[in-house]
């Protein structure tokens, strides 16, 4: 069988995958968060019909005459550039300026994700739209301010550290982090830069209660999506460390009131949409020229 034929189909195999992938990324364009994704090709092994020579006396050296056998998907990297900045003027979403992750939970699975639309719970706990405790650092003691008796995952909530942490470069203990919860019983909360949440108490003194911690990675691009706009360690993303955000370092800063948006840029997203179809195309018409040669083949017969 014609090597041509094969080489076609592993393009349209190919191009088909990069269709997939430039899908994702428009269907995720208005996602929070969302990190686009881009596909690579890498030529696959040769079939070498002739091996290099080296130069003699007698004759010159020669090169090594291979022929390709089609195309293969390289890679599909994920692009952790930063989305741009939608205001919303709702105190609990928060938009990430810089490299860090917010850190939540399900049961004992840790997960990492860039989408800052927080809520609070029935019992004051921050949750993200999934119901994942958010993980932070408690600065408050709140036994003075919670009745904890009844409330279920109280056992969860660090006992308070101290509030500051002014070395960008610190890295906070893992063992300090826990779930973060809001007296009930407090008004005008507000999260500023560095993830410090305040909060007027019941006696009207504003009071620190908690700082949102950022994860940073030596390799975000090798964390592993989970959906719903979740990541997790891999064995090549790095171990998190855990950051103070608002300090100047590549956790970046902490903006309340705002969400960061997709980084898909749809204008690239059609242009590769449309080479693609055209790369397709074109390894259609190398099946359909390799078939017209088999047919001559066959009707060599006759």
């Amino acid at each position: 069988m014609l090597r041509s034929m094969f080489s076609g189909v592993s393009g349209l195999r190919n191009h088909q995958v990069k269709m997939d992938v430039i899908g994702n990324n428009i269907a995720n364009v208005n996602t929070q968060g969302f990190k686009t994704s881009r596909t690579s090709f890498a030529e696959m092994y040769n079939q070498t019909v002739r091996s290099a020579t080296a130069p003699s006396t007698a004759l010159g050296g020669q090169n090594a005459q291979q022929m390709g056998l089609g195309v293969s998907a390289g890679s599909v990297d994920m692009i952790f550039t930063t989305g741009s900045t939608q205001t919303t003027d709702r105190m609990l979403d928060l938009a990430l300026q810089g490299d860090g992750f917010f850190m939540c939970k399900q049961g004992e699975d840790t997960y990492y994700t860039r989408a800052g639309n927080m809520y609070l719970d029935e019992n004051g706990f921050m949750v993200t739209a999934g119901g994942l405790y958010l993980q932070g650092v408690m600065l408050l003691s709140i036994d003075d301010y919670i009745e904890g008796e009844d409330i279920p995952g109280l056992e969860g909530v660090m006992d308070p550290v101290d509030s500051e942490i002014d070395n960008a470069d610190y890295q906070i203990e893992a063992d300090s982090v826990g779930r973060i919860i809001i007296p009930m019983n407090f008004t005008s909360i507000a999260i500023d830069k560095t993830g410090k949440v305040s909060g007027l108490s019941p006696d009207g003194v504003l009071m620190d209660i908690a700082v949102i911690p950022l994860a940073c990675f030596t390799n975000s691009e090798g964390l592993m999506r989970e959906g719903d706009n979740l990541y997790v360690e891999s064995k090549n993303s790095g171990t998190p460390q855990i950051k103070r955000a608002g300090q100047g370092g590549a956790a970046g800063d902490i903006k309340s009131g705002a969400l960061e948006m997709s980084n898909v840029d749809l204008s690239k997203e059609f242009t590769d949409m449309i080479i693609t179809q055209r790369g397709f195309q074109a390894n259609s018409r190398i099946i359909t020229v390799s078939d017209t040669l088999l047919e001559e083949l066959i009707n060599l017969k006759r």
